[in-house]
């Protein structure tokens, strides 16, 4: 009898331990729902490997890794292609345990995706980036000089050249996410013009306040299929948590009801009073969402 009990304990032992195991993983697995990550440029470590290491200090997740430099140049000025230069920011993300979040096109800010001659060079290159590196997602902000609400003329260039791009990186199941200037409403209808699950959008709150749009509107409006990252952060002015425009628990509890996960960049919302203050806006901004997000 006495080892019947006994018996009987212990498999309740086993159980207990494995339910609590389970609710462990369950639990980190939700925390891991929302990731938050730093611009390597904006840190100013643009492609240095100080980036991953400055983003443990601020206790960023990951950093967005720029691809270079463009100027004049037929393609970025990346160390990405180099195996040997890979392989040591590889070997960086892994000792800090900092993540990549995407490996973005910045150069496109100033630069034209409408009229470079030399794009095919330079999106195969972020592609193989991507794949070398095993990162999922490409950042592309179509910038000033292809902006659709001022050039509206561009459109069916951008277009055709975004059918091919998602081609290129459809071929390693990546996703380009770019940035417009235009509403959820049209930016949603050029997603589907383009017509291609690896186009998606990097939506970025300061695009939505700076034209006086409602940022949980419009991520209603796009929708969990046409969101691929999102720039969490506003113009330089304050801190995140300082914010009015933003309605953070609001935008958290939105993406909850969307099932969207995915990561949340930092680009700018950097205190003009210490606008050089690398540590302190960067570490007040991924403190404040990662207590919103990952609480």
């Amino acid at each position: 009898m006495k080892s019947k009990r006994n018996l009987i304990i212990a498999m309740l032992v086993v159980l207990s331990s494995t339910f609590n195991s389970c609710a462990t993983a369950q639990s980190s697995s939700k925390k891991q729902q929302y990731k938050v990550a730093v611009c390597d440029w904006m840190i100013l470590k643009r492609q240095k490997l100080g980036a991953f290491g400055l983003a443990s200090e601020i206790k960023a997740d990951g950093i967005e890794l720029d691809m270079g430099g463009l100027g004049n140049r037929p393609t970025f000025d990346s160390k990405l292609g180099d195996p040997v230069e890979r392989q040591k920011f590889l070997d960086k993300s892994k000792e800090t345990g900092v993540g990549i979040s995407s490996i973005a096109m910045s150069g496109f800010y100033a630069q034209s995706f409408a009229k470079r001659e030399t794009i095919v060079p330079m999106i195969e290159d972020c592609v193989k980036a991507m794949k070398d590196m095993k990162v999922k997602v490409a950042y592309l902000p179509l910038g000033t000089e292809s902006d659709l609400v001022k050039n509206p003329e561009l459109r069916l260039v951008i277009i055709e050249r975004l059918k091919w791009a998602g081609k290129q990186v459809g071929k390693i199941g990546g996703v380009i996410a770019i940035e417009t200037s235009l509403s959820a409403t049209e930016e949603k209808k050029l997603l589907e013009e383009i017509d291609s699950k690896y186009i998606k959008s990097s939506f970025n709150f300061a695009n939505a306040v700076d034209n006086g749009r409602d940022i949980v509107s419009e991520l209603k409006i796009l929708g969990k299929k046409h969101l691929g990252q999102i720039h969490a952060s506003n113009t330089d002015k304050v801190w995140l948590e300082n914010d009015t425009a933003i309605d953070m628990p609001k935008i958290k509890q939105t993406l909850d009801e969307m099932k969207w996960s995915g990561w949340l960049i930092v680009e700018r919302s950097r205190d003009v009073t210490q606008v050089h203050n690398v540590k302190a806006n960067y570490g007040a901004n991924v403190a404040y969402l990662k207590k919103i997000f990952q609480n």
